[in-house]
């Protein structure tokens, strides 16, 4: 499984004598924006590669496109990743069920199919040089500088490491930089960190990393509790062999049915989390994050899962997902071992078929009705209220599987 099933696998481009070309992932952000211009004050000829995974509106993409031409850029590309971060991250990650330290569901995965993206130019532009905006401080860092280094031999420039060197204020030194030479920076781009993609939304800096109460300005996607609508919200999910397929009985590729429930439970305030989580690099990492799709999708998968796996199956799969969602979080998505978890996450799903009734009166979402044709009852017996064999055997079975126990408690009974 991997989001290089839908676009061309990279290849490292073979060098150009003099070439002064260098691709940019860019978002239209802080990071991004200074990247640009400090760049181009070192020769590089930048041409912006913007990785579309979901997160943004025709509005939103808009200004992203034009901020890049208000920077100067030699180029600007427009990629629509949606169905490849759905097919490389979302399945196998609902698959896997689990968030990162049982909590944070990897909302920047989407740097991989960014990566990918960006090396699709560069072979378009016979260059090795791409470049990035993470820091120094950040998971993000790694996620790209692996990512580029397990598909080919590139050279990468990352602005924002460079000049932590000098300076300790970077954000500060970012937005005084670009104003000084004429671009404005958002009000928002000033206060905080703020990612979004298909996947979610994460936001950091101000209040967030003071280690206080966040914000009324700490908003995203999921309204206050005051705005959730009075009447719940039910649905129904629809899933074959695990991956998420309709939506209320109606068919639905996978990334257009995330963004409809992402739509759905943000209203409800249903995802959001405030999460502070081991960073890959050592440092405590606060954050805000929104998955109000993934939140809906998790749940009811788990429901559909516990009613049609085995006890054993039920019992191991988190450890496997546990392995998983490390290696994606630190870096190692084209790792073999994450290919070898995902063969087993995949045959776990033959049978997770069914539909899911998903209900949130707001903040949770829960789920009410499951049906499937692989629930597995006992046609003579429910749980607490009726069995299909005697008193002797309940008893030898209990005698059975307690007599290691039993035999301690003997030996050692003072």
């Amino acid at each position: 499984m991997s989001i290089s099933a839908k676009l061309p696998t990279p290849q490292a481009p073979p060098p150009v004598p003099g070439s002064k070309d260098i691709v940019l992932a860019f978002s239209g952000g802080l990071d991004t924006s200074f990247c640009v211009p400090y760049l181009q004050e070192r020769g590089w000829n930048v041409h912006t590669v913007f990785a579309d995974t979901g997160g943004v509106d025709a509005d939103e993409r808009a200004f992203i496109e034009g901020r890049a031409i208000e920077l100067g850029v030699a180029s600007h590309v427009t990629v629509d990743g949606g169905p490849a971060i759905w097919d490389g991250f979302v399945k196998p990650f609902v698959w896997a069920g689990e968030g990162y330290q049982g909590q944070y569901p990897l909302l920047v995965s989407d740097r991989y199919l960014i990566v990918e993206a960006a090396l699709a130019r560069c072979a378009e532009l016979r260059t090795r040089a791409i470049a990035h905006g993470c820091t120094g401080m950040g998971n993000d860092q790694v996620r790209f500088d692996l990512a580029v280094k397990a598909l080919g031999d590139y050279d990468i420039v990352a602005p924002i490491r460079e000049i932590q060197k000098e300076h300790t204020e970077v954000r500060a030194y970012e937005q005084a930089y670009l104003e000084e030479r004429g671009f404005g920076v958002r009000a928002k781009q000033q206060a905080y960190t703020i990612n979004e993609n298909l996947l979610g939304l994460t936001m950091s800096g101000g209040e967030i990393d003071r280690w206080q109460a966040p914000g009324e300005g700490a908003a995203g996607w999921c309204k206050p509790r005051a705005e959730w609508p009075t009447a719940p919200l039910r649905v129904r999910v629809g899933f074959q062999k695990g991956e998420a397929v309709s939506l209320d009985g109606q068919p639905m590729a996978g990334h257009d049915l995330l963004g409809r429930l992402n739509g759905l439970f943000a209203q409800y305030g249903v995802g959001r989390g405030l999460y502070t989580g081991d960073t890959t690099i050592g440092l405590k990492g606060r954050i805000i994050y929104e998955a109000p799709g993934l939140a809906a999708l998790l749940t009811a998968h788990r429901a559909l899962e516990e009613a049609v796996l085995s006890k054993l199956q039920n019992r191991f799969k988190p450890d496997v997902a546990r392995k998983w969602v490390e290696l994606v979080y630190e870096g190692f998505f084209h790792d073999p071992l994450k290919t070898d978890l995902e063969a087993f996450l995949a045959s776990s799903q033959s049978t997770v078929n069914g539909e899911v009734v998903l209900e949130t009166h707001g903040g949770s979402v829960g789920a009410v009705a499951i049906d499937s044709p692989h629930i597995l009852n006992a046609k003579g017996a429910t749980y607490a209220q009726a069995a299909d064999w005697g008193v002797e055997e309940a008893e030898g079975f209990i005698k059975l599987f307690g007599m290691s126990s039993t035999l301690w408690a003997e030996v050692n009974r003072g």
